[in-house]
């Protein structure tokens, strides 16, 4: 058997377990959603081990998709950390065995505090998961680890599961592209959607438009954006492309460019947007006419360049 072939069982192994944990999908899922969209606490995520680095997984993946979550080890609880858990926030325990020692010793405290429990396990009838209010099963028949020990189907299992109890949440508060941005305001996700051109745009190189093609093609140099706005009067009449340049070059003798000039070969009535535009909106306006680069005006009828940020 080669390493492949092991690779191949292994992924065939856990997404059979997978299809399998849809099925184990009770209205119990739906009780324990809606116990977290009434709460008006926190879902504080706890496990250990595995479970643990697969709960913290999930807490990043609630807090970025709108539901407020913290995660907690349930080692330093013990020692000071459960005063960070109030009340009014809902419990969601991870646990493949259900007896998870450090997990099973919070269950009192977690009654006298008043939260509400959301246990993850592979086994309902556990210590953990009759204790608490809403179990959800995550069990699995087989480990992808050949010698059954090391927690491999289980952990995707409950990634998974945690997936979906996010997304549930997520659909249910109408989280939209907006909102996950405002989280992610560092990516290019949150630039796209928050960001106005404004944030991005650079100052415009610009010739006459009766300038000749040696200055076009020295002013071209200086554009970052490969675009040349070309100015008659005070307003813009045109803008020039490295692409009108390349077409140029490809169709004409260099002999004849002396008697070249910016309007010969400029692009009339030019796409532009203004400088608080948004920056989805301006990189949709690109995808649709198949550019680049847009020029942007500001009130001052000042000229910047803009470029797609997919292509940054």
């Amino acid at each position: 058997m080669t390493y492949k072939d092991i690779a191949q069982s292994v992924i065939e192994l856990e997404a059979g377990e997978l299809l399998k944990l849809s099925s184990k999908l009770t209205g119990v899922f739906d009780d324990a959603v809606n116990e977290v969209l009434s709460s008006k606490g926190r879902v504080i995520v706890c496990g250990m081990g595995k479970s643990g680095h697969i709960g913290k997984k999930i807490f990043a993946t609630l807090v970025s998709t709108g539901t407020p979550s913290m995660f907690l080890h349930p080692g330093e609880a013990f020692h000071g950390d459960l005063g960070m858990v109030q009340p009014e926030d809902v419990f969601l325990a991870i646990s493949n065995s259900g007896e998870t020692e450090e997990l099973v010793r919070l269950i009192p405290f977690l009654k006298d505090n008043g939260n509400t429990l959301i246990s993850m396990t592979g086994r309902p009838e556990s210590s953990l998961a009759v204790a608490s209010k809403y179990h959800i099963d995550i069990g699995v028949e087989n480990e992808a680890c050949p010698l059954q020990l090391a927690p491999t189907t289980s952990t995707t299992a409950t990634l998974v599961m945690g997936d979906a109890f996010a997304i549930s949440l997520m659909k249910a508060r109408n989280f939209k592209p907006e909102n996950f941005a405002r989280f992610h305001p560092g990516g290019s996700l949150g630039r796209k959607l928050l960001g106005r051109v404004s944030d991005f745009a650079k100052p415009a190189v610009s010739v006459g438009v009766n300038d000749d093609f040696k200055t076009v093609l020295g002013r071209m140099a200086q554009s970052e954006g490969g675009i040349v706005a070309v100015i008659d009067r005070g307003g813009l009449v045109g803008v020039i492309t490295d692409g009108d340049i390349k077409r140029v070059l490809s169709k004409h003798e260099i002999s004849s460019f002396v008697d070249f000039c910016a309007n010969d070969f400029m692009s009339a009535d030019p796409k532009c947007v203004s400088i608080d535009t948004k920056c989805s909106d301006a990189d949709q306006l690109m995808n649709s006419f198949g550019v680049n680069s847009l020029l942007v005006v500001d009130q001052q009828e000042e000229y910047f360049i803009y470029q797609n940020l997919n292509r940054r």
